[in-house]
């Protein structure tokens, strides 16, 4: 059998690479660009399993252990630490972490002082509670994408890059393209929910004396979160208004509001400046799950991540082998299946940063 994965991103380069693992098929890779030029290329590079649904939970806890097995430079193990600053969204964290924890996540309860003892640096002065996973991290995208395609073309797969799917002959087609997942379905006369939405990182200019082991923080109202990057920060926040469509242009506008909540958050960093900005593409879905598995004859989709398909990857992609290949997952993929939107009970991922 034949198969052709379309994307050389995180997703795609995941599901060549364990197709290649079992060796029973013959593997394209097949990118319209480059490996990696897409949004796998430019995300903020976060790991996290806390999620606000069970089913995106199993898809974050089933990928640790394979970023964990990579390990620096690739993946630095150093938490997410989610703030509450009101009554309501501590009783929220709370709320999760008690469901993150009945699926074997280890999320930690914290107070104030202990966020403090954390972070060094950390203003907590509005801090009412957090919750906290050391298991999470933050990875270089860019690089474990480039790390698994070189992985799958040394077990057989054959890269072509600047290459459309649809002029690959294939028994099979597997559109794990992100945001342009949806074109490509159109070429194969499927209709998939999956429409671009356009998201932006700032990195700073150099932060004196960062902690070595800076989690990623996350203000759980506001959705502001950065992370250690070398000796910089990379910020990233929710646009007040959504910015659909696939222009990737860097709005200048917000870099006085991002750097202020930055430096309220981490006084450390106070004087620190933008030193650049891009934005990426998330593939979003009406309810911002992923949609995994055939969605016509010989297509298959893994797309809509709704910015959580780099995290995601190492189990969708060992899932989607075994799919193909097997006829069945061990990970159940009953709740990514297109047809749920044919249905009334759609339930929403709430925690798309």
């Amino acid at each position: 059998m034949r198969i052709a994965v379309a994307g050389a991103g995180a997703m795609g380069a995941s599901i060549a690479y364990h197709l290649a693992l079992d060796g029973r098929a013959d593997v394209v890779l097949a990118e319209r660009a480059t490996v990696a030029a897409g949004a796998s290329g430019k995300a903020m590079g976060g790991i996290r399993q806390q999620f606000s649904t069970e089913a995106e939970v199993l898809l974050a806890r089933e990928s640790i252990r394979f970023f964990e097995e990579l390990g620096p430079p690739f993946f630095d193990q150093v938490g997410y630490l989610f703030l509450a600053v009101t009554d309501a969204e501590l009783a929220t964290l709370t709320e999760r972490g008690e469901v993150q924890r009945g699926l074997g996540v280890p999320v930690e309860t914290l107070d104030a002082d202990d966020v403090a003892a954390l972070v060094p640096g950390l203003a907590v002065d509005d801090v009412l509670g957090a919750t906290f996973c050391a298991t999470d991290g933050t990875a270089d995208p860019g690089a474990v994408t480039r790390e698994l395609v070189g992985r799958a073309v040394g077990l057989g797969v054959e890269l072509r890059e600047r290459t459309a799917v649809a002029d690959v002959d294939a028994d099979v087609v597997v559109l794990a393209c992100g945001a342009h997942s949806a074109e490509a379905a159109a070429g194969f006369g499927i209709d998939l929910p999956v429409r671009p939405l356009a998201r932006q990182l700032l990195s700073t200019t150099p932060v004196s004396d960062l902690p070595a082991r800076l989690p990623m923080v996350v203000e759980a109202e506001t959705g502001f979160h950065f992370r250690r990057r070398e000796d910089a920060l990379v910020l990233a926040m929710p646009d007040r208004e959504p910015r659909w469509g696939t222009e990737e242009s860097v709005d200048e506008s917000v870099y006085g509001d991002r750097l202020a909540r930055l430096h309220r958050r981490f006084p450390p960093a106070e004087g620190v400046s933008i030193a650049a900005g891009w934005a990426g593409l998330y593939d979003m879905t009406p309810d911002a799950h992923p949609i995994i598995g055939q969605i016509g004859g010989g297509v298959y989709a893994a797309s809509g991540f709704s910015g959580h398909g780099f995290m995601q990857s190492p189990a969708v992609g060992r899932a989607v082998a075994q799919e193909l290949l097997a006829g069945h997952a061990d990970l159940d993929l009953t709740p990514y299946r297109l047809e749920r939107f044919a249905g009334d009970a759609v339930f929403s991922e709430e925690l798309v940063l």
